[in-house]
């Protein structure tokens, strides 16, 4: 490590998640609390490009732990993600005197902490999105809250739905990952869930699990299914096409970012930024705060996006084994 480290930015990238502000909160507090300064970063690496910033006290971060969303904002920004982008960011590091940068996100944060620290700023990933896809660590903050917001809708949905003996075909959010589907449709009894890691088989995966609740005595069927394993407006359609029920399909989309932060999440941000001031602290910039059972480990940004993370198909597996006694 060269320098010591006096000022750090905070960002937050990507798609928001219930959390982020608890973690910002930590990041500011913990990095007081060393006799660091601290530059709040508004909208990404689309702040640190444009220089969009301002200076964080103890006060900037007060009464957000519970709050939803982020403070810093987020967008996405193709500048970032070309050389001359890149050199504005950290002409905006070498102006401000930012000697470190905390960014708070998904893979494509990662990436472009990856980039910038190539480029000389020292960068600690904290891992953020609801989808629980980032492959180095078990855990992202969002995600419980995500499932919770799932959960209650569908808990919901279910009362009107039963009431009218109806078939419910739910849309949660997961493009490339079944995480948030199958932790939702397992907490929901769900009739099927249908998943990107799973190839879809309709006969098999939705009209064959309908019918054997119905031969069952059930008369209200909910389907999950992840944005990525398919529409839900066409898994709708061809229900009613081959087994003749009227499905009604809700895409839950948006809410499922919303909303305050369960105890997991709130607790989980806190620690992981702690961490990440801690890791700059000790020379470890460059990095990536994981979750691995339980424990907070720091690993290279090179290492840490090359690892994958796979579904945990014993989660599958129960699904699979309580749809014959549904």
């Amino acid at each position: 490590m060269g320098n010591p480290i006096k000022r750090i930015g905070v960002l937050t990238s990507g798609g928001d998640a219930p959390g982020m502000n608890a973690a910002v909160r930590a990041v500011v507090r913990t990095a007081l609390g060393q006799g660091l300064e601290c530059v709040g970063i508004r909208r990404g690496w689309n702040g640190l490009v444009n220089g969009d910033f301002f200076p964080m006290t103890s006060s900037s971060v007060s009464h957000i732990l519970a709050s939803g969303g982020t403070i810093l904002y987020t967008a996405r920004s193709k500048e970032f993600m070309t050389p001359e982008g890149q050199e504005k960011a950290v002409a905006t590091c070498k102006m401000l005197g930012i000697d470190a940068v905390v960014a708070i996100g998904g893979d494509g944060t990662f990436r472009g902490a990856l980039d910038l620290s190539r480029r000389g700023v020292e960068v600690v990933g904290i891992p953020a999105t609801i989808d629980n896809d980032v492959g180095c660590t078990n855990y992202t903050i969002g995600f419980d809250t995500a499932c919770n917001t799932a959960v209650q809708c569908i808990d919901k949905l279910r009362d009107t739905m039963q009431s009218h003996e109806r078939c419910s075909v739910v849309e949660v959010m997961g493009r490339h990952a079944g995480y948030l589907a199958l932790y939702v449709g397992i907490s929901v009894g769900a009739t099927a869930v249908l998943i990107p890691e799973v190839e879809v088989d309709f006969q098999r995966d939705v009209a064959e699990q309908i019918r054997r609740s119905r031969l069952l005595g059930n008369t209200h069927f909910m389907i999950v299914v992840a944005e990525g394993a398919g529409s839900a407006m066409d898994i709708g359609q061809r229900i009613h096409e081959e087994l003749g029920i009227d499905p009604r399909v809700t895409i839950l989309g948006h809410i499922q970012r919303g909303g305050s932060p369960t105890a997991r999440d709130r607790e989980t941000a806190t620690r992981m930024g702690y961490a990440a001031v801690q890791a700059l602290l000790n020379g470890n910039g460059s990095s990536i705060i994981t979750a691995h059972d339980g424990h907070l480990v720091t690993i290279p940004i090179e290492e840490a996006l090359q690892q994958t993370k796979h579904l945990q198909m014993e989660r599958y597996d129960v699904l699979e084994a309580l749809h014959t006694h549904q």
